[in-house]
């Protein structure tokens, strides 16, 4: 009897697992989805670019709206607000690429197609290995603390090396935590599929836009 209890708690956490999984991946294929479509109208219409303060505003004022709703109906309307304002954001700075380089197409293409496979290969091998990679939480925390403050000091003293260093922080950050946030959902430490949805989201956002900094600074043609 009691294996039998056992046995049934274990069905119910993995088929518990694979609807967060299920779940996760469709909202975040949607929310993609949706900020490629902001961001290419705001391609189209030449949106200037709302600047840093703006940006910062809107980013986290929406995800504490998300967080704060994430468990009701209202958390899927914040998600995309949260999604397609960044696509807003997004569409100026891929403009601005394009105007700069007269490779800008390609690179854009190649950034996209390299946060694709990082994204696809490190989510398939923490679900094939089903590692558990907790421990890496408070590093990252750490680290996107740094980077981000160095990000900024970079912006603000214009320092190219230190912004290219910065990028390069970013994207190894940003792998580990696709790593993390995989694993939180296989191990339980995250349930909340919208939460899991915005954490993988905003990983491959500023993967992506470090890729594509990197590859403007080093196969970018004036």
């Amino acid at each position: 009897m009691r294996l039998n209890t056992v046995a049934a708690r274990q069905e119910s956490s993995i088929l518990a697992t694979n609807k967060l999984l299920r779940n996760t991946y469709l909202l975040l294929s949607m929310t993609l989805l949706f900020s490629a479509l902001t961001a290419g109208i705001a391609m189209t219409l030449n949106l200037p670019h709302p600047g840093m303060i703006i940006t910062m505003i809107g980013y986290f004022g929406l995800l504490f709206l998300t967080t704060k709703f994430s468990n009701s109906g209202l958390g899927l309307v914040f998600v995309f607000a949260l999604t397609g304002f960044m696509g807003l954001t997004l569409g100026p700075i891929l403009n601005m690429y394009i105007a700069a380089y007269s490779n800008g197409h390609e690179l854009i293409m190649t950034a996209l197609g390299g946060t694709g496979l990082i994204f696809l290969g490190l989510s398939g091998y923490a679900l094939t290995t089903r590692k558990n990679f907790s421990f890496i939480g408070g590093f990252l925390m750490v680290g996107i603390l740094v980077a981000f403050l160095a990000g900024i000091g970079a912006a603000v003293f214009s320092i190219p090396a230190l912004s290219l260093a910065v990028s390069a922080m970013f994207i190894l950050l940003m792998s580990g935590m696709i790593l993390y946030q995989t694993s939180e959902i296989i191990h339980g430490g995250e349930t909340n599929y919208i939460l899991a949805t915005i954490s993988l989201y905003v990983s491959i956002y500023n993967l992506f836009l470090s890729l594509l900094q990197l590859l403007a600074a080093f196969s970018g043609e004036d």
